[in-house]
């Protein structure tokens, strides 16, 4: 059985935090398909006019060329994966997810770039099907370098089911991850947003104090991050023995950050208009470093407003898909399901097959909360 950290409030609360989560990284993949990967962001304006506010059509020759508006990028595709294997399960299963891999994806793959179901194949991806099946590695040994954010959009529904059991959050977020990629960085950042992710659908906020509150679980022995720090990252005490634990992460900066950001999306002495060009503050590439922070700042900036965040993380060009998706799940969790604008879920192809498949993993995780 799940051990809980924290009680839930009310149980119609916790639903609509969850599967506004769940729904608002659908919604930002599908927005980005459209303009996604626009580094001239004159031409984005150009081809896409001076403001996104819906679901596009890639233009020809560009990424996704031939998907129509409201379809889900191979990043979507593989977010629905993993919940189909959550809500099949249970809960997180590496044999059940590994085995999709293998017999849904894979054979779809040619090991090529602008290939794929939703029209590209990112880079971690790509190396794990080479590993896999052009040189048969066995799972555990075909993770990667790359630093990207491919496994992050994906764990968003692991992050959900466990949300309400941070430590397990951990553990099935980190295993998830390092099937693609192995990087210390991307696999420690990437525990950090899944568990952020989950404080907001517990119904924390994404302000100033969530990292002491993500310290504090750090210092309970439920997130694998290195800590010598006391108090408000005050020094150690004299003679103060470290922790030791080989699951340990290096340092608990990436837990530290979206505190930091938080406080700077509502400082006054801090002016980034439009939001948009956050993007460009923190980098418009694909890497976690560049795209977490992003995620953070814009849904912290409009805690209430699931539209402003997610189309200002579109509207910000580069690699706006991933930006788009992680920051729609935050905000998702926030304003919950009901505070998602009518139009961004009819406009998804499928929404009711996805809504249906978002309500069964949180029939599950309330089934932990009630047990």
């Amino acid at each position: 059985m799940e051990t809980q950290f924290l009680t839930p409030a009310e149980p119609a609360r916790l639903r609509d935090r969850a599967l506004g989560a769940l729904m608002g990284a659908f919604i930002g993949d599908a927005l980005g398909v459209g303009p996604h990967w626009y580094y001239d962001l004159d031409q984005l304006v150009a081809d896409y006019g001076p403001w996104i506010d819906g679901y596009t059509r890639p233009r020809p020759g560009r990424y996704h060329t031939g998907l129509e508006p409201g379809q889900p990028s191979q990043s979507g595709i593989l977010l629905e994966m993993t919940l189909r294997s959550l809500v099949d399960c249970g809960a997180y299963d590496e044999a059940d997810f590994c085995r999709r891999l293998d017999e849904e994806l894979f054979p779809q793959l040619d090991g090529t770039p602008m290939n794929g179901p939703g029209g590209y194949t990112s880079q971690s991806i790509r190396d794990v099907w080479r590993k896999r099946v052009q040189e048969g590695q066995p799972w555990g040994s075909v993770g990667g370098n790359a630093d990207n954010t491919e496994a992050a959009e994906r764990i968003i529904a692991i992050a959900v089911r466990h949300a309400l059991a941070p430590a397990e959050l951990a553990r099935a977020v980190i295993a998830n991850t390092a099937l693609t990629q192995t990087d210390g960085t991307v696999l420690a950042m990437t525990a950090a947003y899944a568990a952020v992710l989950g404080m907001l659908v517990e119904g924390h906020r994404l302000d100033s104090e969530i990292s002491d509150k993500l310290m504090t679980r750090v210092k309970a022995g439920v997130l694998p991050f290195h800590t010598i720090t006391r108090g408000k990252l005050e020094a150690p005490a004299p003679n103060q023995q470290e922790a030791r634990h080989e699951s340990l992460f290096a340092s608990p900066d990436a837990l530290l950050t979206p505190s930091g950001i938080a406080r700077a999306a509502h400082d006054p002495a801090i002016c980034i208009e439009p939001a948009a060009k956050a993007a460009l503050l923190y980098g418009l590439p694909c890497a976690v470093y560049h795209q977490f922070p992003a995620a953070y700042y814009l849904a912290a900036r409009f805690p209430n407003d699931f539209e402003s965040a997610v189309l200002h993380a579109i509207n910000g060009g580069g690699q706006n898909l991933a930006r788009a998706m992680l920051t729609g799940a935050l905000s998702g969790a926030m304003v919950g399901l009901s505070g998602i604008p009518q139009r961004f879920i009819t406009g998804l192809e499928r929404s009711a097959e996805l809504l249906a498949l978002v309500n069964q993993l949180v029939d599950a995780m309330e089934a932990v909360t009630s047990s």
